[in-house]
C-alpha cells in the first residue's frame, strides 16, 4: 500500500468527481478541510461522506487528538452558555450525543463542560430498557434513534439541552430530534454542537423557522463552518462505480486472543442509559484499572490500534488515551454500520476496508471497519485491540466472515477485549436506592 500521507495536489474525490469542501469561518482556529476529508458512498440518497480527521471513526487517530477536539467543542458550548472555559463545577445541562458517530464526541463534550447528565441515542434496543423517545435520520444508512435512559426523569429537566453530532449537513436531524425531545418534555433552549457545520443559507433559514415554530432558542456552535460542493450527477456516477475491494487476505493469518475486562457494575460503560456527572470519578478509576490490567498483556514496543465496537466509542477512547499515557504508541477508531466506498488511492481517506457479519444475532445488516493500519508506516503490523461489550461477544463475532476472521485473514493480530455491558435495570436500581 502506498503511504496515505504522500502529498497530492488535491483530494482524490475532488480531482476525480469535483466533490470539494469550502471553508467559511471558525471560532476555534480550524478550517473545514483540516477537520474533514471528502469520501464517497454508493448510496442513492447521499453519495458523499465527510470523513473526520479528529473523530476516530474511519481513520485511526491519536486518542488525545480526539479528546482535544471534543474539549474545544465543549469550550464553545460553555461560551454559548455564558460560562468561562475554566468553570469547575457541575453545569445544569443535558448533553445528547447522536449514534453512532458522535457517541464518543458527545461524551467528550459532556465531560469538558461538566454536564449534569449525558445520554446518547442508540440503535440497539436493549432488553429491560424503556424507550422514552426516538427520532429518524433521513440520509443515514441506519435511521432509527432510540433514547433509553434509566429513568424518563433524566430528560425531564428544564435546563438547556446540548445536541452533539460530528457534522451538521442540513440541520434536519437535529431539528427532528429537538421536535421529539420537545414533545417529550418542553424546554426553552437547545444548543447544537458539531465538529463542522456545512449548512447552506437555506438550511439555516429552515432551522430558524423550526425554532420560531417551536417557540425555542436553537443555537449552533462548531469548530468550523463551510460548505460542500456537490457536482451535478455525483450520485449517479458514484452509484455506478465498480464494487470496492474489501477484506484483504494475507498469506500469513494473524493470531487472535480474547480476554474479559473487569468493570464495576455500578459504573455505566457509557451514555446509552445516561451518564451522570457523579459517575465520572468511578469511570475514571475503572479506566485506570483496565489500562493497567491490559498493559500487562501487551508488548510495550508494538504499536496498537484500539478499535471500539460501533456506539461503544468513549470507553475505548479513554482506554486508548490511558495506554498512550503509559508510553505506548496508540491510535483509536471504531467499527461502523455505514458502508463507504473503499479505494487505495493517495489523497483518498478510505484506503482499506473490512465487511463482516453483525455480532448481534438479531441484526442481519453487515458491519464495516476502515483503514485499521498504522499510517505512520504501513509496513508496521500493529496489534488491533478490539473493545466490544458483552452483547457483541457472540459466535458471530468469531465465525467465518465475522470480525475476528476477516481481521486475522488479513494478517492482523487481534486482542479482543470484552467489557460487561451496563444492565439498565441494575443501574436504575442503584440510582433509586444508592448504597
Amino acid at each position: 500500500m502506498t503511504a496515505p500521507d504522500v502529498p497530492v495536489a488535491e483530494p482524490w474525490a475532488t480531482r476525480e468527481f469535483g466533490l470539494a469542501l469550502g471553508h467559511s469561518e471558525s471560532d476555534a482556529g480550524y478550517t473545514a478541510s483540516q477537520l474533514v476529508e471528502p469520501g464517497l458512498r454508493r448510496n442513492p440518497r447521499r453519495a458523499h461522506l465527510l470523513v473526520s480527521t479528529v473523530l476516530g471513526k474511519h481513520l485511526p487517530t491519536a486518542p488525545d487528538d480526539v479528546i482535544a477536539a471534543g474539549d474545544r467543542l465543549g469550550e464553545l458550548v460553555l461560551a454559548a452558555l455564558a460560562l468561562p472555559a475554566g468553570h469547575e463545577s457541575e453545569v445544569d445541562a443535558t448533553v445528547l450525543g447522536f449514534a453512532e458517530t458522535a457517541t464518543g464526541l458527545g461524551h467528550c463534550v459532556a465531560t469538558r463542560i461538566r454536564a449534569r447528565c449525558y445520554l446518547h441515542s442508540t440503535r440497539r434496543d436493549v432488553p429491560g430498557a424503556e424507550t422514552v423517545a426516538g427520532f429518524e435520520e433521513g440520509h443515514s444508512h441506519a435511521t432509527s434513534h432510540l433514547l433509553q435512559p434509566t429513568s424518563p426523569d433524566l430528560l425531564a429537566s428544564d435546563c438547556p439541552m446540548v445536541l452533539v453530532d460530528d457534522e451538521i449537513s442540513t440541520g434536519a436531524t437535529a431539528v427532528d430530534a429537538i421536535r421529539a425531545l420537545h414533545a417529550h418534555h418542553p424546554r426553552g433552549r437547545y444548543i447544537v454542537a458539531a465538529l463542522v457545520d456545512m449548512r447552506t443559507g437555506h438550511h439555516r433559514d429552515q432551522t430558524a423557522a423550526a425554532a420560531a415554530e417551536l417557540g425555542v432558542a436553537i443555537d449552533f456552535v462548531s469548530l468550523a463552518s463551510g460548505h460542500t460542493v456537490l457536482p451535478e450527477g455525483l450520485i449517479e456516477r458514484v452509484v455506478a462505480l465498480p464494487d470496492p475491494v474489501l477484506n484483504p487476505v494475507s498469506g500469513n493469518r494473524g493470531e487472535s486472543e480474547v480476554v474479559g475486562l473487569s468493570w464495576p457494575a455500578a459504573v455505566p460503560d457509557g451514555g446509552r442509559h445516561g451518564f451522570l456527572y457523579s459517575d465520572a470519578a468511578g469511570f475514571d478509576a475503572a479506566i485506570t484499572a483496565a489500562a493497567t490490567e491490559l498493559a500487562a498483556r501487551i508488548d510495550p514496543d508494538r504499536p496498537i490500534i484500539v478499535i471500539g465496537h460501533e456506539e461503544l466509542m468513549y470507553l475505548p477512547l479513554r482506554l486508548a488515551s490511558e495506554l498512550a499515557r503509559n508510553g505506548l504508541a496508540v491510535r483509536f477508531q471504531t467499527t461502523t454500520r455505514s458502508p463507504a466506498y473503499v479505494l487505495d488511492e493517495p489523497g483518498y481517506p478510505l484506503r482499506r476496508g473490512y465487511m463482516f457479519v453483525a455480532p448481534e444475532a438479531d441484526d442481519a445488516a453487515p458491519r464495516y471497519l476502515y483503514n485499521a493500519y498504522w499510517s505512520d508506516d504501513p509496513t508496521v503490523r500493529p496489534l488491533l485491540l478490539v473493545v466490544a461489550d458483552s452483547p457483541a461477544d457472540t459466535d458471530r463475532l468469531r465465525c467465518d466472515g465475522g470480525l475476528l476472521d476477516v481481521l486475522t485473514a488479513a494478517g492482523n493480530d487481534v486482542l479482543l477485549v470484552v467489557v460487561p455491558a451496563t444492565d439498565p435495570r441494575h443501574l436504575a436500581r442503584i440510582r433509586r436506592d444508592p448504597v
